[in-house]
């Protein structure tokens, strides 16, 4: 909502208030159906406010907020017990804490909303606001791309953060830091969540490395995370014929690919089904169906030829695989609508404006799969970074 006082501001520099000449631009006060354009920045501004603290789905599960530059995770060691002797004293337990910092780039985004008098005197409400709606559109877009390029591409890149550099990373690629262990499980640093096929349809196999190199990491459903595979719809069509025992594309599947309850119905056997159907809908995406543990959810905007399977800890969770980075001010966090310079009314002149970044903060917590028969792991064009990774 706009005050009272930044109103009278923007009366101050309104065309002809300085003492020039008034325009013909100046006496538009509202759209041809009679809306006060005043009314409608005032709804702009509300509406941003919806805009900002609702986001979609499927960012809210693979992003957690953060607003520090970077953040310092510890990597534990484990203590040792000794046995207790009659009358000695315990030796204190050393743990070994090795901390790996992760940083967040950040940038300004913005697009200026520029609209004559000539189109505010003939333009109705539904017009305007249909090009308002644009902006928020793109914004989504640029979030979700953002978003999805700190995850598919597999290059380090740095963010300079009060002129120092900080690494941001995006899984393990395989760059030499070693993950922690986790159970009976130690890694080197070459281990790597980028990982190519080996064939050039999916194939059960496929899968199960996946869910295997984000579980050995300790990212499972008895810790309370909820692993999703995302797909494109050409693999997703495979993925539907997996059973238990028949081979697919030369793998035969472990486990048997489970309808929810929102696929096509289908004749069981008359064994009927064993153990439970996976939901219709879990966290607002619509889920196909289930292989061992994980959901398998039909996405357009998996590029063709690529997996991603992540763990979720539900909607903005600190354990998420992304960290959305937005400045240390609130008032300069999500999407903003600012006036501009020719303001003979609010909405003639105006910039819509994001600040925000990215980095990966659970490393071991996906793995991008691409489907093809040989060669090392391609970034997908939709998802690489431009040159000098902006």
């Amino acid at each position: 909502m706009m005050t009272a006082d930044i109103k009278d501001i923007l009366r101050l520099y309104a065309f002809g208030a300085d003492g020039g000449y008034q325009t013909e631009g100046d006496i538009v006060t509202a759209t041809i159906d009679g809306i006060d354009l005043n009314a409608m920045w005032e709804y702009y501004q509300q509406t941003l406010a919806v805009w900002n603290t609702r986001k979609t789905h499927l960012l809210s599960l693979l992003t957690y907020p953060v607003s520090s530059v970077v953040e310092n995770v510890p990597q534990v060691g484990r203590a040792v017990f000794e046995e207790a002797s009659e009358f000695g004293e315990p030796l204190a337990g050393k743990i070994n804490v090795e901390y790996v910092q992760l940083g967040y780039d950040f940038k300004d985004y913005d697009v200026a909303a520029r609209w004559t008098w000539k189109f505010l005197r003939d333009a109705d409400v539904r017009q305007v606001n249909a090009l308002h709606n644009a902006y928020l559109m793109a914004d989504q877009d640029l979030v979700f791309r953002k978003v999805m390029e700190a995850i598919f591409d597999n290059r380090n890149r740095t963010a300079d953060i009060r002129r120092q550099a900080y690494n941001v990373y995006p899984l393990y690629n395989a760059d030499g830091m070693v993950p922690p262990d986790y159970g009976t499980t130690t890694f080197s640093g070459s281990h790597s969540h980028y990982l190519v096929s080996g064939g050039a349809q999916v194939d059960p196999g496929d899968v199960e490395q996946a869910l295997d190199h984000i579980e050995e990491h300790g990212y499972s459903r008895e810790n309370g995370t909820t692993l999703v595979l995302l797909v494109h719809k050409a693999q997703a069509q495979v993925i539907r014929t997996f059973r238990q025992g028949v081979a697919t594309n030369g793998v035969t599947a472990a486990y048997d690919f489970i309808p929810s309850a929102a696929s096509p119905a289908l004749i069981l056997p008359d064994t009927g089904l064993l153990g439970s159907q996976p939901p219709a809908e879990w966290a607002g995406l619509r889920v196909l169906g289930s292989y061992r543990d994980a959901y398998i959810v039909e996405h357009e905007m998996i590029p063709e030829g690529y997996m991603l399977t992540f763990g979720s800890g539900g909607l903005g969770q600190l354990g998420n695989l992304v960290g959305l980075r937005e400045h240390a001010n609130p008032a300069y966090r999500g999407l903003r609508m600012i006036p501009g310079n020719q303001q003979g009314y609010p909405l003639i002149d105006s910039y819509y404006s994001r600040g925000f970044g990215t980095g990966i903060r659970q490393r071991g917590g996906a793995v991008v799969t691409q489907i093809k028969a040989s060669g090392n792991y391609e970034i997908p064009t939709k998802y690489k970074k431009g040159d000098g990774f902006a």
